[in-house]
């Protein structure tokens, strides 16, 4: 009955979205909540563009997976339902295999990393690959880095054996973490906290930003430091919205957006490490691990995603070079 109750809420909104919005103004979508990084990046694009057009374009932001979840968002930017999403990469990851690629362990180590590679000629290249599906790639951004919160103690990769760990559903995440032989379980991110409080998972993948923040500390009885993969953002906006807009406003629009999502980068330089310092302080032992924790997993992976998702092989050259 939840479930129905919360579909026709989400259907609601949508079918309200017209009338509350007027001819200007664009409507851009996010799962992450209020003070998410992404979310604030969301509101300070708004709050520019509205200032840098004079008032001509606004926009409306909808976080915490108002619309639904990715898939339903995307789905709303394909019919022009939705102007506008920051959405994981992995949703794309689900449509078009490349981007799988952007989701491979131990990729690069830092964030200026992160940004240098998908500024780069192979991750931009793929954005426009985004055509196909109806959508406008208009830039990247991240969130921190993959770490791994459990409720068990762990010492080894043998103690995730067998663990419900919580991934989002992609197929690159589900593989690296069924080659650890975990059981990877994918959870919606706004019911993850009652998830790991009653048990239906043993653990996540998460940040620390995120491991803070939702107080998933308050259930867990390890954090491994790993940093093992990247979580990309990709800004989109919907085609069939692109098309009405003025060349200048489309220009503004895309320039505004890289000025955030770049800013996004810079800011989880920092962040990562603002916040493990507050993990720190919980009475949740830290481990730090680096890539031979996962034993073979890791090798085992690249040799199937090269295959998998040929731009993987080009991402690998780009960042060996940075």
């Amino acid at each position: 009955m939840k479930t129905i109750t919360g579909y026709l809420s989400m259907l609601l909104v949508v079918l309200l979205l017209p009338t509350m919005a007027c001819a200007d103004t664009l409507r851009l979508g996010l799962i992450t909540p209020p003070s998410h990084q992404w979310t604030l990046a969301a509101k300070a694009f708004a709050d520019d563009l509205e200032k840098s057009s004079d008032g001509k374009l606004k926009v409306l932001i909808f976080p915490s997976g108002q619309l639904g979840n990715e898939a339903q968002m995307l789905q709303q930017l394909q019919t022009g339902a939705l102007d506008m999403a920051f959405l994981t990469a992995g949703e794309m990851a689900n449509r078009r295999p490349d981007f799988a690629a952007l989701f491979a362990p131990y990729l690069v180590n830092t964030p200026e990393d992160a940004m240098f590679l998908l500024h780069g000629e192979t991750a931009t290249g793929m954005l426009t690959e985004l055509k196909t599906l109806g959508l406008v790639g208009l830039g990247y951004g991240m969130a921190g880095f993959r770490q791994i919160v459990m409720r068990n103690e762990v010492h080894s990769v043998d103690d995730l054996k067998g663990k419900k760990v919580r991934t989002i559903p992609i197929e690159p995440e589900r593989d690296f973490w069924t080659k650890i032989g975990a059981a990877p379980t994918p959870i919606p991110l706004p019911g993850l906290y009652d998830a790991f409080a009653n048990g239906q998972v043993d653990g996540m993948q998460i940040d620390f930003e995120g491991t803070w923040n939702a107080r998933y500390l308050d259930y867990a009885g390890s954090v491994i430091y790993s940093s093992h993969m990247l979580l990309p953002m990709v800004g989109v906006a919907s085609g069939k919205r692109w098309n009405g807009l003025s060349g200048a406003d489309r220009q503004l629009i895309k320039s505004l957006v890289g000025k955030h999502l770049d800013k996004v980068f810079s800011i989880y330089s920092d962040l990562d490490q603002s916040y493990l310092d507050k993990i720190k302080t919980s009475k949740v032992p830290v481990t730090k691990v680096g890539r031979e924790f996962f034993g073979d997993a890791v090798d085992r992976w690249y040799q199937e995603w090269r295959v998998k998702a040929p731009a993987l092989k080009a991402l690998e050259a780009e960042a060996a070079a940075l």
